[in-house]
């Protein structure tokens, strides 16, 4: 512990914790309810980034279908807390267990977590064997692939009809506390032997190689962990909304989410969390634009869907002024001497 401290090593967990700690205090304090649901969407955002940086920023690759996963863990959430009464009526082909049974929010949450995690084990044991593009290709392949099977499988999913009556328990709190958690495990790993392993190949591939490294283990390491922290993320969106929608974990999310890691900086843990927090901002304005915004005789506004061009134009100019994203490849720290 001594070490840790010695090296600053706990630096940028407790900058971006204590950060995320004064949102939500001042939410609480002197937000309205509409702040205070903004900030929870947005928590629950980062889980979600964070699970994407914990594989795309340690090693390299990029993907598309980190946002199925989250949907693994949304409905899994759905399946588990919602009221045996109807789920017999809704989802009828669920297994008797699950039917006759309801979990409490924090264990549904954490098995959510767990199950999303078993699935991305299968699926990067099979994909993470190719390389290059063609792993990112196949990455969006099973995006397309759970996204069928969440629009069809109507007995278990209820196809393309919202699955609603989840119980939303997740507000901002709860949100806040996995959202810190998840920002402390990202950084144990980074600076863990596994995280810096699968740096060593994203950074120099022939000579971790010769060094004994194992990058298909190191990725798959990294994928499992990333989509555990996903279907986290998934979880809470559920149980904070109460409705889980196909749609809602398809394109539209995976753009957004992997616009908030690349506007923030893919890279570095800092980046992520500011991507978020820098474009759920933009983005809260965008739409009150997209409202109308009265400022007194006059209506300032918008036209309906800019927000989407605004995002991508935003996304164009970050990089080509600063490739490396808002922040760079620095994280967060004190300032001490050297």
């Amino acid at each position: 512990m001594k070490t840790l401290f010695k090296d600053h090593q706990l630096d940028t967990p407790l900058l971006l914790s204590l950060l995320l700690l004064a949102l939500m205090l001042l939410a609480e304090l002197f937000g309205a309810p509409g702040l205070q649901r903004t900030l929870t969407e947005t928590l629950i955002r980062l889980v979600v980034v964070v699970g994407l940086y914990l594989f795309i920023g340690n090693s390299g690759v990029m993907s598309f279908g980190h946002v199925a996963f989250m949907g693994v863990g949304a409905y899994v959430a759905a399946w588990t807390t919602m009221d045996p009464a109807i789920k017999q009526f809704v989802l009828p082909g669920l297994p008797a267990l699950l039917q006759s049974s309801s979990m409490h929010w924090l264990l549904a949450t954490l098995l959510a977590g767990l199950f999303t995690a078993l699935v991305g084990l299968l699926c990067g044991a099979l994909i993470l064997r190719l390389t290059g593009i063609a792993t990112s290709i196949a990455s969006f392949a099973l995006l397309a692939i759970f996204n069928v099977v969440y629009s069809n499988w109507d007995s278990v999913t209820a196809g393309t009809s919202s699955i609603v009556g989840i119980p939303t328990t997740v507000q901002l709190w709860q949100a806040g506390a996995f959202a810190m958690g998840s920002i402390v495990l990202a950084h144990f790993y980074s600076i863990s032997r596994f995280g810096l392993a699968l740096r060593s190949v994203r950074e120099e591939p022939v000579a971790s190689l010769s060094c004994g490294v194992n990058a298909y283990r190191q990725l798959l390491i990294a994928f499992v962990l990333s989509t555990l922290v996903c279907g986290v993320g998934g979880a809470l969106d559920a149980q904070y909304l109460g409705v889980v929608n196909p749609d809602a974990y398809y394109l539209g999310r995976t753009f957004f989410c992997l616009a908030m890691l690349v506007v923030g900086g893919v890279s570095t843990l800092s980046g992520a969390v500011t991507g978020v927090l820098a474009l759920s901002a933009l983005t809260e304005v965008l739409n009150r634009l997209e409202a109308g915004l009265h400022i007194g005789t006059y209506t300032l506004s918008i036209p309906t869907g800019a927000q989407e061009i605004v995002i991508g134009v935003l996304m164009i100019v970050v990089l080509i002024v600063r490739p490396k994203g808002l922040v760079g490849r620095r994280e967060w720290r004190w300032k001490h001497a050297a």
